[in-house]
């Protein structure tokens, strides 16, 4: 006796699989400029690490005596695979099987990958390219009924988030509950003029008296610009590498902390450049990206959600091989000031690094909070007080550097508030409530007024004022820890780095992850 025939039965029942939606559908996938699913786990996955699993999940057809004569595959192909060496889970939708809608695919399956990542404490990575869960109106008409909203996936896919990476690549015409699991991420991409995310499509919106392209409803010049993505890429290789980039930096999940990888860039390294970097005219503004570049491991920056928020700046870096979550305002936008799409941001940003545990550095260059009719309108000061609170929620070690502006209630949430971070101020740090140009006329009013020459007293007064906000005063009042030269901040952050990378404590946050 031999199990060869059903052995020759399961290789046939692969084979089938393999074919997807045929030669046509496959076809119109590359005619779109999109790898089929099966082509992106090669392409993104260690080579030969593929592991599937439900490969043989889909409908089969049967004659007369019970034979196999078709076969259907679902359209989600899961699995685990290694990423430089590191375990994952993937899983991506077959758009070539119903475009990738989820009433093609088995349920069970599409939850499958959610629950083994959380179980087995590892990196997740969706591949999306599909649409909504409810079923086109054809398929509802045909079963009869209608689904009632709600899933049991939900509980582990936001379980997920306070647990393990979770990266999601939006890769095509992306809607309904595919356009919810891409914005379920820590980490999330669009191709240009490929991918496309948005509630419902042009179709429904056109009930509205809207009548748009997919790219004007939902492209990824929009979605990459409001916060729904963190990035978008010029093509799916693109996106895969950015992927690996981004998950060299992360742990397997909270239970270990992120990995070390030097580079043997010298901790002590200066760059004579940041000594001028910063113009002494309080009104010009300078590159903080170039700050960044100059004190982190040499090209270890990588940021996240560069084209929103874009007073803002986050990202991953490393300081001396120990990863950091880098924070800093951009004065080229707003000032560097707090709006509401860069509390945003932050809040997003501090909830992955207390997460996994990385420590925080600040590059502080914070005027307050956006000011003026448009921010009053987007309620800035109720989302900038969340961030505050963002902020003072952390309990991973935290560094702040005082580059220039720190003034008012938004420069109040330069670090957490109550407990013990490591502090240092540049000799071109300023302080205070209120930027002292912008107060002097209205405190001082009465005094200018009654002034003989009322434009040299504004003038006297100011240059008064602005001696008293230089960071020297506040030092003797220990306002400030430590003043410190420019060039020497890359060896204080490394100090900082390497004291304290192995003192956060593992396991899940009591903060859980808001995406």
């Amino acid at each position: 006796m031999s199990w060869q025939n059903e052995l020759e039965d399961l290789e046939h029942r692969k084979t089938l699989a393999r074919k997807m939606g045929g030669p046509d559908k496959i076809q119109r996938q590359h005619d779109n400029g999109k790898l089929t699913v099966r082509e992106r786990m090669d392409r993104f996955l260690d080579p030969e690490s593929f592991q599937e699993i439900g490969s043989l999940t889909g409908s089969g057809e049967y004659d007369e005596n019970g034979r196999l004569v078709d076969f259907t595959p679902a359209n989600q192909v899961i699995g685990r695979g290694s990423v430089d060496g590191r375990p994952v889970v993937v899983y991506g939708d077959d758009f070539t099987v119903r475009g990738g809608a989820a009433d093609g695919a088995i349920k069970e399956k599409q939850y499958y990958p959610e629950h083994m990542a959380n179980a087995m404490r590892i990196p997740l990575i969706r591949l999306v390219d599909g649409t909504g869960g409810g079923g086109s109106a054809k398929k509802l008409d045909k079963i009869g009924y209608a689904n009632l909203p709600g899933s049991s996936a939900w509980d582990v896919v936001f379980d997920n988030l306070s647990t393990v990476p979770v990266v999601a690549l939006a890769l095509g015409s992306v809607a309904g509950v595919g356009a919810a699991r891409v914005a379920a991420a820590h980490y999330s991409l669009m191709i240009k003029n490929t991918s496309q995310i948005f509630v419902a499509g042009p179709p429904l919106v056109a009930a509205l008296g809207q009548k748009v392209t997919k790219e004007e409803l939902g492209g990824a010049q929009i979605h990459a610009r409001n916060g729904t993505v963190d990035d978008e890429v010029d093509s799916e290789e693109e996106a895969f590498a950015q992927t690996r980039r981004f998950l060299s930096y992360m742990p397997r999940s909270v239970d270990e902390l992120p990995p070390r990888k030097s580079i043997g860039d010298d901790p002590k390294r200066r760059e004579e450049k940041l000594l001028t970097i910063v113009p002494k005219d309080a009104k010009k503004v300078y590159q903080m990206r170039a700050v960044i570049n100059s004190v982190v491991d040499t090209a270890s920056f990588f940021e996240i959600g560069k084209l929103w928020g874009r007073s803002m700046i986050t990202g991953l870096a490393r300081l001396d091989g120990w990863p950091v979550a880098l924070i800093a305002e951009d004065p080229y936008f707003y000032g560097g000031a707090w709006t509401k799409s860069s509390c945003e941001k932050l809040i997003r940003f501090i909830d992955m690094a207390q997460t996994f545990h990385f420590p925080v550095v600040h590059l502080v260059d914070c005027p307050g909070f956006a000011i003026g009719v448009e921010h009053e309108r987007d309620s800035t000061i109720r989302v900038g007080v969340r961030a505050m609170a963002a902020v003072t929620q952390t309990t991973v070690p935290w560094c702040s550097v005082i580059i220039r502006k720190v003034f008012g209630v938004a420069g109040g949430g330069h670090r957490p508030a109550g407990r013990f971070t490591s502090r240092y101020s540049w000799p071109s740090g300023s302080w205070g409530s209120i930027p002292f140009a912008g107060g002097v006329e209205v405190a001082y009013k009465a005094e200018i007024a009654a002034s003989s020459d009322p434009e040299a007293k504004t003038a006297e007064i100011k240059r008064r004022l602005e001696s008293i906000g230089k960071p020297f005063r506040g030092a003797e009042r220990f306002v400030v820890e430590e003043i410190i030269d420019p060039r020497d901040t890359r060896r204080y952050l490394c100090d900082f780095a390497s004291l304290v990378a192995t003192l956060p404590k593992l396991g899940q946050s009591r903060q859980q992850f808001r995406p």
